[in-house]
């Protein structure tokens, strides 16, 4: 089954309404089986392109995962690159800033952990966090020791919106890959994923009293994210809104996207000079 990804891309200046986005569509795969046999090729497919990617040593992709919780963005970051040599992938999760990270301009803590060149890289939440639960919790940006004039502008979002266009278009420049995931959850599953965590003795360290919090916030987040994602989709550092219900489903699509990514780069081994071959007959005859 072929899986089209651009019905999932958000196309840039796009009015994006989630309501009209599904959390879940028809399956890619006919059943379990067909599911491992399918996720295991990609894997296997994705691991054979890190090579490369990690060999050619030109350019870096950086992928960047955002969503509600339970939506499963570990598991799908977990699986998903489960093939993927540890030596050429690096993850980084963000959570609350530090005293020294709301010190500094919104976008400084992520851009420390931007991956280098052969390198992936994998934000597990973002600097998206800045136009999202902090533009939800407005005691978040109180924190930020921004100047009174700059906190209470009204286009505060839109000038955040502005700068991470641009320090992605930066990245791009620079032979730096942007993809970003949201993956999007229904209410109704993300309330039986929280049962399920509280039910099974095995899942309750999944489950956090700040969980059903956020949850109160819904609508709120679902806005926020509506703006976000129609102001920051670009052509070089696309928007995919991932249907979220079905997670086999979810890392399927996600995998394929990756996939296309590295078939756009191009990647080839780097070529042998003569000069290099000779060295290295050289030093074959020494062994």
């Amino acid at each position: 089954m072929h899986i089209r990804t651009d019905d999932f891309r958000v196309r840039p200046g796009d009015r994006v309404a989630l309501d009209r986005w599904p959390t879940e569509v028809k399956r890619h795969y006919k059943s379990d089986a067909d599911y491992r046999r399918r996720i295991h090729d990609q894997i296997q497919a994705l691991s054979a392109q890190q090579d490369l990617f990690y060999a050619a040593h030109r350019s870096a992709l950086l992928l960047i995962f955002q969503a509600m919780d339970a939506a499963g963005k570990d598991g799908a970051i977990k699986h998903v690159m489960s093939g993927v040599n540890p030596q050429g992938c690096v993850v980084h999760s963000f959570k609350h800033p530090s005293p020294e990270e709301l010190d500094h301009d919104f976008l400084w803590r992520a851009t420390r952990y931007l991956p280098e060149r052969g390198m992936i890289g994998i934000f597990n939440r973002s600097y998206y966090e800045e136009v999202l639960i902090v533009r939800v919790h407005g005691d978040i940006l109180a924190a930020e020791n921004l100047p009174t004039e700059l906190v209470e502008r009204k286009d505060i979002w839109e000038q955040r919106f502005e700068s991470i266009v641009g320090l992605e278009r930066h990245l791009d420049r620079n032979a730096t890959r942007v993809l970003k995931f949201f993956l999007h959850l229904s209410k109704h599953e993300q309330r039986r994923r929280f049962l399920k965590r509280i039910d099974d003795p095995d899942r309750n360290w999944k489950f956090s009293p700040d969980d059903m919090r956020e949850r109160k916030y819904w609508k709120q987040y679902m806005r926020a994210y509506e703006a976000c994602l129609g102001a920051t989709s670009t052509k070089h550092a696309p928007w995919f809104v991932v249907p979220a219900d079905d997670k086999d489903n979810a890392r399927l699509i996600i995998s394929e996207v990756i996939l296309e990514a590295f078939e756009e780069i191009k990647l080839t081994y780097p070529r042998m000079t003569a000069a290099r071959r000779k060295e290295l007959q050289k030093i074959r005859k020494s062994l």
